[in-house]
């Protein structure tokens, strides 16, 4: 026997807290330590593919499972199972005691992987935003390939699984990049904005993106006083500081140059970049520090001069950084980026700068001074689900943000310093006692014909161009299927119209037309009942049940990728186009037919789990399949199983249209029409 007590046993430091192992439990999968929380500690958050079970002794507190708390005290015993993330808070006045028994069960990791993470939605309001989309210019391909077709088609997915999900974003009124515009055109900013938030409006419906909350920051009325409110929280938290660091000025007119007025060399990468990130390297800078920069007010080089300005010490937050990333969703690409941004041994971001287009703080001494847009948006994002709660009748209020509130956000790489460094330091200390739990989406950037989609050069395809009610499924099912999600990827219009008349036209709708052919002249325009089965006909469901399970995984919170949606579609229909061809056979055979029964059942079971699986991404085919095989309720919740159209329903496969041929020549060009609209940069 081998006997360890609490006062006996060896700790030291991990896992954020004090561990001691335990000897004597040598099974090779099973390991048993003790573990101390400090009053006011907690465990560092983590997952892995182990099972575990914390045991508690002594003490009380919560346990923080994939951000969901549950109250533990002396007695208690919680099990963990594999890739949940999980947290053990002691909320007590003594020292929380606990027991950690952990092992490797390969059969139950392998259950628990292909969760979708809606497990973890559950009960909770879950608010998906899309990074507001700056009103100097109208939405191109680009722009809607990005967080609006994700946070979309995300929010669809949740609703079908029962989830409370809304999508959230507005437009970012007080960007210097609409002063820019207002130069150009010779309006004013607020006329700018107004102009260009409407179109924006416009081609998201026009792209079938629904908005529940779109907030306007320029006009709503009750904006500018709770974004002043929350500012004055941050800097009462002492963590600001008004600091006289040097800053970049116009030499001619003696402008402060940020953002969309400088530009240089990045000082992190070399790359050209404009003012306060680089969309290449997804670093920040600070203007000063741009290599050769330019003002975009004169010829003149910038001259550098102190400038007064409320800043972050950002370096003083790697710990809480990491531990906040640690809790929810973040991929490699991110957390290489913080790594990158944590390495600079100081690093004070300003967080306002003189303008006179912007909201000013309400501290004295911050005259001629705005809050930067950058750190209004984490305070947008609290404000909209305000305005949206008051629609709705529920207490959410932006200057009290609740535990379990579900956050989950769709941005551009060259926004995810602001997304997941900036705003969650600028919570913790407007916030210090709430439990942000956010996830990040990530997309890259989307090229056109191999380059940056540009107004300047007349390279772009605008929503307003390309998007009808007859085209809109076609042209989100190419977006999703090429957007950039791990690498820049590319739009080419004859690519796009090829696989509009080959895939979508060609392959989908020819099966679909020659299934309902069929039914037609076999079975009266009515679904047959299964009857006799025959080994590769249960192979068959058996693929249609791996489509459906792999749909779920792409469409879902962990394993978000709506490249690998599109491709299961894609392979869904392959197999059911090469099932009928091989089953056709059957059909000349008087003896089989009760398995050309079960055949043609089987093909109408795929045409009904297609409409499931494409329901999120492409919600107008999905509702005209769904009517076509007389199925569509099916499309409101999301089936884990494969089903079969009842017997004698009627079916209109043979007569309905799902897709719009590309018009001739159309591959020829695509800047024929250019609307009133510049790139929106940052977006």
């Amino acid at each position: 026997m081998r006997l360890t007590t609490m006062e006996q046993a060896a700790f030291s430091a991990a896992y954020g807290i004090e561990m001691a192992s335990v000897e004597g439990l040598e099974a090779p999968t099973a390991s048993i330590a003790l573990g101390r929380v400090a009053v006011g500690g907690e465990t560092a958050a983590h997952k892995h593919d182990e099972a575990e079970a914390f045991i508690v002794l002594r003490g009380r507190g919560d346990v923080i499972v994939d951000g969901v708390g549950h109250p533990v005290a002396a007695g208690s015993v919680a099990v963990f199972e594999p890739f949940e993330t999980h947290t053990l808070r002691n909320r007590g006045e003594e020292p929380l005691e606990f027991v950690d028994l952990f092992w490797r069960d390969s059969d139950r990791a392998l259950r628990a992987a292909p969760k979708t993470g809606a497990e973890r939605y559950a009960g909770r309001p879950v608010f998906v935003f899309s990074t507001p989309p700056t009103p100097n210019g109208d939405l191109h391909l680009g722009h809607l390939s990005g967080p609006y077709l994700g946070a979309d088609v995300f929010v669809r997915f949740q609703r079908m699984m029962g989830t409370e999900a809304y999508h959230l974003t507005g437009s970012d009124d007080f960007q210097s990049y609409v002063v820019g515009r207002a130069r150009v055109e010779g309006r004013t900013p607020a006329e700018v904005a107004a102009h260009f938030a409407a179109e924006i409006r416009e081609t998201l419906s026009l792209a079938d993106i629904a908005v529940d909350q779109f907030t306007v920051t320029g006009t709503d009325p009750a904006y500018r006083e709770g974004l002043r409110e929350f500012f004055s929280r941050i800097a009462a938290s002492g963590s600001l500081a008004r600091r006289a660091d040097p800053g970049l000025f116009d030499d001619r007119t003696g402008a402060y140059l940020y953002e969309v007025d400088v530009s240089g060399g990045c000082p992190s990468c070399g790359a050209p970049t404009g003012g306060n990130i680089c969309e290449e390297c997804g670093e920040p800078n600070l203007c000063v520090d741009l290599d050769a920069p330019n003002s975009r007010l004169s010829e003149a080089p910038p001259r550098t001069a102190p400038a007064e300005r409320y800043s972050l010490p950002v370096h003083a937050f790697a710990d809480r950084v990491a531990e906040h990333q640690a809790r929810g969703k973040v991929s490699p690409r991110l957390q290489d980026l913080a790594a990158r941004v944590f390495a600079r041994s100081t690093f004070h971001l300003p967080v306002t700068h003189p303008s006179e287009w912007g909201v000013p703080p309400a501290e004295e001494g911050a005259d001629g001074q705005v809050i930067w847009v950058w750190p209004e948006m984490a305070y947008g994002f609290l404000h909209g689900i305000a305005a949206l709660g008051a629609r709705l009748g529920r207490d959410w209020q932006a200057n009290a943000p609740r535990d379990d509130w579900k956050i989950v956000h769709f941005f551009g790489y060259d926004n995810s310093f602001y997304h997941t460094i900036l705003f969650p330091i600028l919570y913790e200390l407007a916030h210090p006692t709430w439990d942000t739990d956010i996830e990040y989406n990530v997309n890259e950037f989307y090229l056109l014909e191999g380059k940056k989609f540009s107004t300047s050069r007349r390279h772009a395809i605008w929503g307003k161009e390309i998007l009808t009610p007859e085209t809109v499924d076609q042209v989100r099912y190419y977006l999703a299927l090429t957007r950039g999600e791990v690498e820049r990827t590319n739009f080419e219009r004859k690519a796009f119209d090829r696989t509009v008349a080959e895939t979508l036209v060609g392959r989908w709708q020819g099966w679909l037309a020659a299934l309902g052919q069929r039914v037609e002249v076999d079975f009266d325009g009515r679904a047959p009942d299964a009857g006799s089965w025959t080994s590769d006909q249960r192979a068959f469901l058996a693929r249609l049940q791996a489509r459906v399970s792999a749909a779920a995984v792409h469409y879902g919170a962990d394993g978000f990728s709506l490249n690998a949606a599109m491709e299961t579609l894609n392979g869904l229909v392959e197999d059911a186009a090469r099932f009928a061809q091989a089953q056709l056979l059957l059909r000349m055979l008087p003896a089989e037919r009760s398995a050309w029964r079960t055949a043609t059942a089987l093909e109408l079971a795929a045409a009904r789990t297609l409409a499931q699986l494409a329901a999120p991404a492409m919600p107008r085919f999905a509702s005209r399949l769904g009517d076509a095989v007389g199925c569509p309720a099916a499309l409101h919740r999301w089936s884990d199983q494969v089903g079969f159209v009842p017997a004698g329903t009627p079916i209109s496969l043979a007569t309905t249209r799902f897709f719009t041929p590309p018009a001739a020549g159309a591959a020829n060009g695509h800047a024929g029409i250019e609307p009133e609209a510049v790139a929106m940069a940052g977006r």
